[in-house]
């Protein structure tokens, strides 16, 4: 009988407020693209910079409800889940790009400050500040269900204290005329926006390298393993991220003589959800040690106890691959 292993995200229940988010961010950020060069604020053009991580969140969240609905095919088994990655190394080195440019012109105004049209550069920012607080509402209750909406949510949350500081910055110019105001706010934003930039890419890094994901750790996980009374060894066990949501494992358990391994996967699969929250697990069980031979993976004709996989979903819809 045939098994649908779904490796891709949950499915997001607030997509509607996801697009209502993200046609309001992306407005707004060519909005205040354009009102940078018209108010020559280098300011509100690091801010927009900053709108721009809150846009490519939201896609990405969006992203993930889309593909989570396509189900693997044959030349993609895993699904298109690691979209999600790619574009967020994709963002992080074009906001990296800009955040660059954007210090050299702030330098640049530091020896030679230029006329600031304040008046609006503080609307702008007002209008952007409205506009974040609108999303904020959007992805509020989204946010307590979904890791894609909670990332968004925070990212729009930061957004809205560039906004205030822009606004703060607009007020001061206003009043003092003090124009070296801007390229500080500039630079302050700047550096606000690149150390996020980096967590961001780091993290895409590690789930394209196929890294242990964030929050898990692999030896408390192989201690999870071995806590059963009836594993004797855990060997070739690999933890990874086919997004930045949905860790999966693969390893091979060494079972006690006379032990049941439908009973022992189901148990161990149980331990890997409540622990540490991995539903997509892989398991072969073996009755001795198979060695690095095993580990390469030889051909099923090898084994002369059955077949090579039995497939079988328990409760909470874990998987196990048990090697007879």
């Amino acid at each position: 009988m045939g098994h649908d292993h779904n490796h891709l995200p949950a499915e997001i229940r607030h997509e509607k407020p996801l697009w209502w988010a993200l046609g309001l961010t992306a407005a707004f950020l060519l909005v205040e693209i354009v009102g940078a060069f018209v108010t020559n604020s280098l300011a509100l053009l690091s801010d927009a910079a900053h709108m721009a991580t809150d846009t490519l969140a939201l896609m990405i969240a969006l992203v993930a409800v889309r593909l989570s609905r396509r189900p693997p095919d044959a030349r993609r088994t895993y699904g298109y889940a690691r979209l999600e990655a790619l574009g967020a190394m994709f963002n992080g080195g074009m906001l990296f790009v800009v955040a660059g440019y954007i210090l050299w012109e702030a330098v640049a105004r530091f020896r030679q400050p230029q006329e600031i049209a304040s008046t609006g550069m503080l609307v702008i920012a007002a209008v952007g500040l409205a506009v974040n607080l609108v999303s904020m509402r959007l992805l509020k209750a989204g946010s307590g269900e979904s890791l894609n909406v909670k990332g968004a949510y925070l990212e729009v949350w930061a957004d809205m204290l560039g906004s205030v500081a822009v606004i703060i910055g607009a007020l001061l110019i206003r009043w003092t005329g003090w124009k070296v105001i801007d390229p500080i706010l500039a630079v302050l934003i700047g550096l606000w926006v690149l150390p996020r930039t980096w967590v961001l890419m780091r993290e895409a890094i590690n789930v394209l390298l196929e890294g242990v994901p964030r929050g898990i750790v692999l030896a408390d996980v192989r201690s999870s393993l071995c806590s059963h009374t009836a594993v004797v060894d855990v060997h070739d066990l690999h933890v990874w991220a086919l997004a930045s949501s949905t860790p999966a494992l693969s390893a091979h358990v060494v079972l006690r003589d006379g032990a049941d391994a439908n009973q022992v996967r189901r148990a161990l699969a149980d331990a890997l959800h409540e622990r540490h929250d991995i539903d997509h697990v892989t398991l072969q069980l073996e009755a001795e040690h198979c060695g690095d031979a095993c580990a390469v993976g030889p051909a099923p004709a090898a084994h002369d106890h059955g077949p090579a996989h039995d497939h079988e979903r328990d409760r909470h819809g874990h998987h196990g691959h048990v090697h007879h």
